[in-house]
């Protein structure tokens, strides 16, 4: 389940449809997930709730958890099975939601949604078939009481879309159920040189963090990871098992309740602009050897600058030098630690060579004996070394993806 920087979206559902349109018609091919019934059972889906499946659909199986450990579903409910699929968790549904209730399957991929509308055209009343986009739901606001989905989501190319669409067309206080992929660790290259890669590996998976952050963003409450597992292990292809290895990739399977109502404008901005996400966002993308060396300059002559403009305006402020000292000292030795900790990634040692000399250029400068060119060499110094961390974390991704 893969993603593609730099893509177009008509690109990127073009991918995702061509693969899945070989999942519908051709499932005994080889793929790099797993799929079928085997895939299944692997997943967590007990052994009762797919035996009355048919055999021709538990073929195209492609999910990446169990959503039903949500437990949204309720009879007589609308349900929409977001990314159909085949339909196997649609044919589940209808069980679910019983001859009272109503499943609406909807699927990107034609060739899906065709096998789906075979399957029940002449005995499943409770379903209807959609093809349709996440992003653009063709469905009334508040007219569904819960929403499944699994493994949809990392192939939607605007996910907080999608998130806003589910949110929209849910009841308030509906549920929501899913499982997919997610990363720990996001993919940063550009991969627009290679377009497979949206529908073979793990790039345009989430950080889990920030999914669920996207989550409480839409409005959604009572937001519970309820499983995560090592979906890529049951890969058969070994570059996609050691490119999910390396991004951290692992499927989740998400329980979440609508809220009463959509968050305002000012409590989306407050919510998304919170400091800490933003630096976990800088750190997830390697960027907190830059962060960190700028915080160092800001606390060495931002400091400088603010007293001296104050001064200019008539206002003394006090500065002491051994604390002036030492902050400077701590937030160098922190650019330094974070530059270092990009080894750990790309395994080059001259970013940590450089950040070396240019924190024992800068402690000199500030312990031993100042002098303004020693300073600004230390500062100079860890700015080589934190851009070419970042360099070298983007060619040791690029080569992981097999750019």
């Amino acid at each position: 389940m893969v993603a593609i920087l730099g893509y177009s979206k008509e690109q990127i559902r073009e991918a995702v449809q061509e693969m899945y349109t070989s999942v519908a018609r051709a499932p005994e091919s080889p793929f790099h997930f797993p799929v079928g019934a085997g895939a299944c059972l692997k997943l967590g889906y007990p052994g009762d709730q797919i035996k009355e499946l048919p055999e021709d659909t538990l073929a195209s199986f492609a999910g990446v958890g169990w959503p039903f450990r949500g437990q949204a579903l309720r009879p007589g409910h609308t349900t929409l099975d977001l990314g159909a699929g085949a339909g196997n968790d649609t044919l589940i549904a209808s069980r679910i939601v019983g001859a009272n209730g109503h499943v609406i399957a909807l699927d990107l991929t034609a060739a899906m949604t065709q096998k789906l509308q075979r399957l029940i055209a002449s005995n499943r009343g409770n379903i209807s078939v959609i093809q349709a986009s996440a992003e653009s739901l063709p469905i009334a606001s508040e007219t569904v009481d819960s929403i499944t989905s699994n493994g949809a989501i990392n192939l939607v190319p605007s996910k907080r879309l999608a998130i806003g669409e589910m949110f929209r067309v849910l009841r308030p206080g509906g549920r929501l159920q899913l499982a997919d992929v997610v990363i720990r660790r996001p993919v940063s290259v550009d991969c627009e040189s290679d377009p497979r890669l949206w529908v073979e590996c793990v790039v345009g998976a989430t950080v889990e963090e920030d999914l669920l952050d996207m989550l409480g963003d839409a409005g959604f409450i009572d937001i519970r990871v309820l499983k995560r597992q090592d979906y890529f292990a049951l890969s058969p292809s070994p570059q996609t098992r050691e490119i999910a290895g390396s991004f951290g990739a692992h499927s989740v399977e998400i329980s979440a309740r609508r809220g009463p109502r959509s968050p305002g404008k000012l409590q989306t901005l407050l919510r998304r602009s919170n400091p800490i996400r933003w630096i976990r966002h800088l750190h997830r993308h390697g960027f907190s050897g830059v962060a960190s060396l700028g915080l160092a300059l800001i606390s060495c002559y931002g400091v400088l600058a603010i007293t001296g403009l104050l001064a200019l305006a008539g206002v003394r402020m006090t500065l002491s030098p051994d604390l002036w000292t030492l902050a400077i000292a701590i937030t160098t030795l922190l650019a330094g630690g974070m530059i270092a900790a990009g080894f750990l990634q790309h395994r080059n040692p001259s970013p940590l060579l450089l950040a070396a000399a240019g924190v024992a250029a800068v402690q000199y400068a500030l312990f031993i004996e100042y002098h303004v060119l020693s300073e600004i060499l230390g500062f100079a110094l860890l700015g080589a070394g934190a851009v070419l961390d970042v360099i070298r974390r983007r060619k040791s991704e690029a080569r992981t993806l097999g750019l």
